[in-house]
């Protein structure tokens, strides 16, 4: 069932309400409330690569740790993989639509947005019944940056739709995040953009929690949270003092860029150390 909450409502988010002067009434599905906890938005790309998809899910997974609600638009590539890293690791996610919150939009995410309404939020500004547009879009991006704490662009090329939520984040005085990418991928040309352009270059997860002001409330094991591929990856590492990127690709027979985007992920998780391309355990 959808509720609605109009801007007069002394339930009204507060956090909406201080970044943009025209609000509306909103229609939702789900627990309201969460709106008042810490939460981070994770955007990017439809088109995500291997390594985006990785970034997406272990920050995803680390917001868990942390206790923060992941906010994200329920899109393909980069909003799916979070929302669905969320969930997996038992967390509460939100989920803002472009379209009524009772239609199911893309159609392949139709099981994930029941799983969001039954556990977590979804919010929109548009009745039921109401399709996504092209201009819709854009306009439900700045209720992402609003309902969020910090922003993080994990991939985005240059005309990608998650740059305008980087860009009303900014405008409404939110911290912007930006994951580092390969400098000769188009798809990582936005991203590098905006950390030209000052934002603040995410290499390491626990640092923008910090920024926070937020502690791990999980007393879990890095290793609960890391993928069967992760894990593997992690695993082959272990069992050596030193390895090239090359060997572990030889040892698992896995793509070289989907290692290197492991390689990636568990040395922002802290969990190894990569110099002059040798891999090793960190020094925990």
């Amino acid at each position: 069932m959808t509720n609605i909450i109009k801007e007069n409502d002394k339930n009204y988010p507060g956090k909406i309400k201080e970044c943009l002067p025209d609000c509306k009434p909103l229609y939702y599905r789900g627990n309201l409330s969460l709106l008042n906890k810490p939460t981070i938005a994770i955007v990017g790309s439809r088109k995500a690569s291997a390594y985006g998809k990785s970034c997406a899910r272990a920050l995803a997974k680390c917001a868990v740790e942390y206790g923060t609600t992941v906010v994200s638009g329920l899109a393909l590539g980069i909003d799916s993989e979070a929302h669905m890293a969320c969930l997996e690791s038992g967390g509460q996610t939100i989920a803002v639509l472009a379209n009524g919150v009772d239609v199911f939009y893309p159609k392949r995410n139709q099981d994930m947005q029941k799983r969001i309404a039954g556990t977590g939020l979804l919010i929109s500004e548009y009745e039921d019944g109401t399709r996504a547009q092209r201009y819709t879009f854009p306009i439900r991006n700045r209720i992402i940056s609003a309902i969020s704490d910090a922003v993080v662009i994990v991939e985005a090329g240059a005309r990608s739709g998650s740059l305008i939520t980087a860009e009303c984040a900014q405008e409404q005085g939110k911290e912007v995040y930006s994951v580092p990418g390969n400098i000769t991928n188009p798809g990582s040309l936005g991203t590098n953009k905006l950390i030209r352009d000052g934002a603040v270059p995410l290499i390491n997860f626990d640092e923008l929690f910090a920024d926070l002001g937020l502690s791990k409330i999980s007393k879990k094991s890095d290793k609960l949270f890391l993928s069967k591929t992760e894990s593997r990856v992690l695993e082959v590492i272990r069992s050596s003092v030193e390895l090239s990127i090359e060997q572990i690709r030889h040892i698992t027979n896995m793509d070289l860029a989907e290692i290197n985007a492991i390689i990636t992920i568990l040395e922002m998780k802290g969990l190894i150390f990569c110099e002059m391309g040798k891999v090793s355990i960190a020094n925990l």
